[in-house]
């Protein structure tokens, strides 16, 4: 096997010592050993289990993927269990805790598949003695939850899908609402966004800035943003700004290249997005097209194969409670996208928020609250109680971004000359 093969097959990194080290002091961690198949060796599969049992327990899936369970989300799980709440998270295989096989190389990409994730989370209830949960999975996680219902559906006894992603075919109302917002639209934003192109702005990079900026805080952010980046273009004697800069590092890197293990490693689970969620490159030739945001990195991973479900037609046969949690923000993963499945599930409550990607990571008192709800058989108060959520606390693993952000931005414009 060429070294190239090798680096294709294992990922780029060894396992690390340091999220075992680190979770030494987190309560409530355990393992199940999942046996070898034909595509994966046998491995020891790490979830940790915190709050009061309960005869039907809360499974909260992050989303990524890449994302581990056992150490970001210690303060959620110490919140949940303040709230009277049993929540049980899994080590996503590949991932942290969960990353190494039984002689402790990392797992090989073959053993990176949709079905096999959902059968891990079958076998951390079956470990629990647990019948049935309620199924809380956010982004790439709410597919792994959608698919856990298809799958195991007699296992689910309600379920939350927090920034719902269905389908590869998300992506036309994911383009829908970008160009909406930054290309078609008579405003300002708009505007400045079709000047930077014209200037010649890598397309890929701009629209992770104004991405992440949108859905961080909305136009009182990305908008003096962009009016600085102008100000800054070549010729004017000034520079971009540090913010700017620093969301064009973050863009160009955390999502493809960053590895913090136990924490964010996507170098083994990503032959999951590429070959079964379609991340790959499928531009359509016009501008700020998301298709692109992992071209960089497209040629390390299986090509597309297939999705392992048809979740819009699967969501027909969702007879369980279903709450839909939507952030009016949210590029990635668009409200529209909620609200097909709310008009599909027979049983479906669609919560709209003041949000952007991902309540579990940016709002995960309002993730809390519908789930309380959820877990007592009230979630149809949950629409009327959206103004309620929108002024809890923001407490959650990039709350404090937005407010750091916009202060430094404004600190530069009082200082531009």
């Amino acid at each position: 096997m060429t070294k190239a093969a090798d680096t294709r097959e294992q990922g780029t990194h060894a396992p690390s010592a340091l999220p075992r080290l680190l979770a030494a002091g987190v309560r409530g961690v355990r393992r199940v050993r999942r046996a070898a198949t034909a595509t994966s060796p046998a491995f020891d599969l790490a979830y940790v289990r915190r709050g009061r049992r309960a005869r039907t327990p809360i499974v909260i899936i992050p989303g990524g993927p890449g994302l581990g369970s056992v150490l970001p989300y210690r303060r959620l799980r110490r919140t949940a269990a303040a709230r009277g709440l049993d929540v049980i998270m899994m080590e996503h295989r590949g991932v942290g805790l969960s990353r190494a096989d039984l002689d402790g190389r990392s797992l090989p990409l073959s053993a990176m598949r949709v079905v096999d994730v959902i059968d891990d989370l079958a076998a951390v209830l079956d470990e629990e003695g647990v019948d049935s949960a309620y199924i809380a999975g956010s982004s790439y996680g709410s597919y792994i939850a959608a698919g856990f219902g298809v799958r195991h559906p007699d296992r689910v006894a309600g379920m939350l899908l927090d920034s719902t992603l269905q389908s590869v075919a998300d992506r036309d109302a994911e383009r829908a609402m970008i160009r909406g917002l930054f290309v078609d639209a008579d405003t300002r934003i708009a505007a400045s966004v079709r000047a930077l192109l014209d200037e010649g702005s890598d397309p890929r990079i701009l629209l992770g800035v104004l991405r992440a900026a949108y859905e961080l805080g909305g136009e009182e952010l990305l908008g003096p943003l962009l009016q600085q980046r102008l100000q800054g273009l070549p010729g004017s004697g000034r520079s971009h700004g540090s913010v700017w800069t620093a969301l064009e590092t973050y863009v160009d890197r955390a999502e493809s290249e960053a590895h913090v293990p136990g924490f964010y490693e996507f170098d083994l689970v990503g032959a999951i997005a590429f070959r079964e969620l379609g991340f790959g490159p499928d531009p359509d030739g016009s501008a700020l097209d998301p298709s692109l945001t992992y071209a960089p990195i497209a040629g390390r991973f299986p090509q597309f194969a297939g999705e392992p479900f048809d979740l819009p037609a699967d969501a027909a046969g969702f007879d369980w409670p279903t709450v839909l949690l939507a952030g009016s923000r949210d590029l990635r993963t668009p409200a529209a996208v909620a609200r097909q499945v709310a008009d599909t599930a027979p049983d479906a409550v669609l919560v709209e928020i003041e949000n952007g990607h991902s309540a579990l990571e940016s709002h995960p008192l309002a993730l809390l609250h519908a789930l309380d709800r959820l877990s007592h058989g009230e979630q149809r108060r949950l629409p009327e109680e959206a103004a309620i959520m929108n002024r809890l606390p923001r407490r959650g693993l990039i709350a404090g971004l937005p407010r750091l952000l916009a202060t430094g931005a404004r600190w530069e414009a009082a200082l531009r000359p």
